[in-house]
């Protein structure tokens, strides 16, 4: 049985990264490292966290899949989703700080992005 959850586990990380190839390059370097910064950090997680990070991130493939198809098709760039009052309240505050850090990374000028390979990057 976890030789299957490693393979979807798997599978999903690299649809995750074959879609952002799809994105603009400042949103393509963002989305990288928060997946692979999400997914190192999940590792260690409970059965039932784990489920939730899976179902989430599957949520966010879906979505991004379908906001790519549609630019491709109408040239209009959209990307992401507004989060409900009930979906904020079920995060805890680390997950706030994070959603919190997020926002301000992608709201930034495109000359302001940096990612953790950048080598430009202070350390």
């Amino acid at each position: 049985m976890a030789g299957v959850h490693v393979a979807g586990v798997r599978a999903l990380y690299k649809r995750l990264l074959r879609l952002h190839r799809r994105l603009p390059g400042d949103l393509r370097d963002l989305g990288d490292q928060y997946v692979k910064d999400e997914f190192r950090k999940s590792k260690a997680a409970g059965a039932a966290e784990t489920a939730r990070f899976m179902e989430e991130w599957q949520a966010y493939a879906d979505v991004l899949q379908i906001q790519i198809k549609e630019r491709e098709i109408t040239q209009k760039v959209r990307y992401g989703a507004n989060l409900t009052t009930n979906e904020l309240q079920r995060f805890n505050e680390d997950q706030i700080g994070q959603l919190y850090e997020l926002m301000q990374e992608a709201t930034k000028p495109d000359y302001q992005l940096i990612t953790e390979n950048d080598p430009h990057r202070k350390k």
